[in-house]
């Protein structure tokens, strides 16, 4: 994946409280908020969803269930495929549903 698609995602993960960045041994990029992942990066994008939006999003191009954990709501993103207005919107999606009661009610109330 392109350095600046990276950094562009790092930036909209990034702006969210409590997030880090973790590298794992196979060099795939993962944001998480409390060490929970809500994004990983590797050949592919891959963000966690409700159950209810990844069914949609399944149905509409540029989606695709993510091998292994998709049980868990986590989809494939083909970003070329996709606006970053919508990667914007599934990345907060992916927070909300990762991060802590305080800080997400901080994030819907703030």
């Amino acid at each position: 994946m392109k350095t600046s698609v990276i950094d562009e995602i790092r930036k909209l993960c990034l702006f969210y409280p409590e997030v880090h960045e973790h590298v794992d041994g196979f060099g795939h990029i993962s944001f998480r908020v409390k060490d929970k992942p809500f994004v990983i990066i590797g050949e592919t994008l891959s963000i966690k969803t409700l159950p209810a939006t990844q069914e949609i999003l399944l149905e509409q191009p540029g989606f695709i269930k993510a091998p292994y954990i998709g049980r868990h709501g986590w989809v494939l993103v083909e970003i070329e495929k996709v606006g970053w207005q919508t990667i914007e919107g599934l990345i907060r999606e992916g927070f909300l549903i990762a991060a802590p009661k305080r800080l997400a009610d901080h994030i819907r109330n703030g």
